[in-house]
């Protein structure tokens, strides 16, 4: 078995006991990236000198009884995580020369536990869309049908972890952008609590909403990640004071007692039929393994897209509005005619965002306005309550909460864009977890008659990542969905 075959926790073991170097892993991964990227485009900088300095750095450390928990294992990083010294562009032409003075804290950490950051990974810009179609520099393809949308936002980053780029990767979640590409791609991806993981140096979309995470192989390699980067951080206030839990620890519990719930009137429509096959034997499958399975309501759930589409929007609009082109970001030529400073931000913004990030930014302007913020916005936040206490009220009954990922499997490329509606509905699985602050992981369930993945979710309490990691742990032990590799 090669190398990149190998999961993360696979990797790291081996380097740690000598079996095989960092900068001969990193070199493999490098050279596969080389060679197969041309066809995915899910990398948008590839740091390969500083990757292989490092790298050496570390097997050299390796000898002198390093103990870090990601000695040498290379990682990617979505394009919207500031990383000092490296382009940081969020897909934007407005930030396409951007390079921070820093790193983001969820970074810091990875390489603070030794890992090796390969390069940063293409997505829908600023995380905005469910296909990673909007970004500036191109679309991502699915590696098990390159045309086929690896959905979004962080579709670059789970299209690399599934054609063995890197064996992990960071992504962030605000309405499902972890988790609905993971599916598509036929990983295993985590939105954590709100708080959870610090959000210092995510390039904002919905400071509210967006949330840090891991993109992997298996559900082991996605809770050592969050083992690593979660935690309190004095830099970002939101972040909860709760101790990191041993995520990697008594993994591998059976499932007697556990209880899950299905929200049955949330799955009446609007669900493709292989989906909806693949979810109801995931269902027996846990099942089978000791939990229960019984109905729930979410009477609230139905209202969680135009609630998110508010929310979201709004916040959008207030976070994009420091991209003025004045202090960092791209600035517009003007005429020698135009010399206001409004011509240069009507300009600047227009000429530096793509057609989705201007939509938001309006139809959140637009929410936030006089005359229309109790109307939208303020009563989107009494829903986005009502949607939380639904929860909270399931959980009474249930452990977590289970779901298909994604209403359908990775559509064609061009499909979908040309209607913002039809993609929006796209998240109706995954945004209730945004609006309610609530952990949930996707893992991988099966394949649809044209071989392309389908993934389920859970949902689980505030903070009961371990809770939510021990159950896909069980439903991954008693499949092999994660071994298969796309043809690429």
């Amino acid at each position: 078995m090669t190398a990149t075959a190998q999961t993360l926790v696979e990797i790291r073991d081996a380097i740690a006991a000598g079996e095989i170097t960092s900068t001969n892993i990193c070199s493999e991964y490098l050279e596969r990236i080389a060679a197969v990227d041309g066809s995915l485009n899910a990398f948008n900088n590839v740091t390969h000198e500083q990757a292989l300095e490092r790298a050496a750095a570390v097997d050299r450390s390796r000898t002198a009884g390093d103990p870090r928990p990601l000695l040498g294992v290379p990682i990617a990083i979505k394009d919207n995580l500031c990383t000092r010294g490296v382009p940081t562009t969020a897909s934007s032409r407005i930030l396409e020369n951007f390079v921070p003075p820093y790193d983001a804290t969820a970074v810091s950490r990875l390489e603070a536990a030794g890992a090796i950051v390969l390069g940063k990974t293409n997505c829908d810009e600023f995380g905005m869309g469910s296909s990673n179609e909007n970004s500036a520099f191109g679309p991502v393809k699915n590696p098990w049908n390159l045309t086929r949308s690896p959905g979004g936002s962080s579709g670059g980053s789970a299209a690399a972890v599934s054609a063995r780029l890197v064996p992990g990767a960071l992504g962030s979640d605000t309405g499902g952008s972890i988790r609905q590409p993971a599916a598509l791609c036929g990983v295993v991806g985590l939105k954590p609590t709100y708080g959870r993981v610090s959000r210092y140096g995510l390039l904002a979309f919905a400071s509210s909403l967006d949330q840090v995470g891991p993109l992997t192989l298996t559900v082991r390699d996605a809770a050592l990640l969050l083992e690593v980067i979660a935690g309190p951080d004095p830099r970002d206030a939101t972040t909860a004071p709760q101790q990191v839990p041993h995520y990697t620890e008594n993994l591998d519990a059976d499932l007697r007692g556990v209880r899950l719930g299905v929200p049955s009137a949330l799955l009446d429509s609007g669900i493709d039929p292989e989906v909806s096959q693949a979810f109801s034997a995931a269902v027996e499958v846990f099942q089978s393994t000791g939990a229960t399975v019984s109905d729930i309501t979410l009477p609230h759930a139905q209202y969680a897209i135009p609630v998110y589409y508010l929310l979201a929007t709004a916040e959008a609009s207030s976070n994009l509005a420091r991209y003025d082109g004045v202090r960092y970001t791209h600035r517009a030529e003007l005429d020698p005619t135009s010399t206001t400073l409004r011509a240069m931000y009507d300009q600047t913004r227009s000429e530096g965002f793509g057609e989705e990030v201007k939509r938001r930014i309006m139809l959140g302007t637009y929410a936030l306005s006089a005359g229309y913020y109790d109307a939208y916005y303020l009563k989107a936040q009494q829903v986005r309550t009502l949607i939380l206490r639904d929860y909270e009220q399931a959980f009474d009954s249930v452990d977590a909460v289970i779901m298909p990922t994604s209403p359908v499997p990775a559509f064609t490329l061009g499909e979908k864009i040309k209607d913002p509606l039809q993609m929006y509905l796209l998240d109706i699985f995954t945004v209730s977890a945004n609006l309610a602050g609530l952990p949930a992981i996707s893992v991988p369930a099966g394949f649809t008659q044209e071989r392309l993945p389908v993934g389920v979710q859970l949902v689980g309490r505030a903070f009961d990542e371990g809770g939510l990691l021990k159950i896909a742990r069980a439903y991954e032990r008693n499949n092999g969905w994660w071994k298969e590799t796309p043809n690429i």
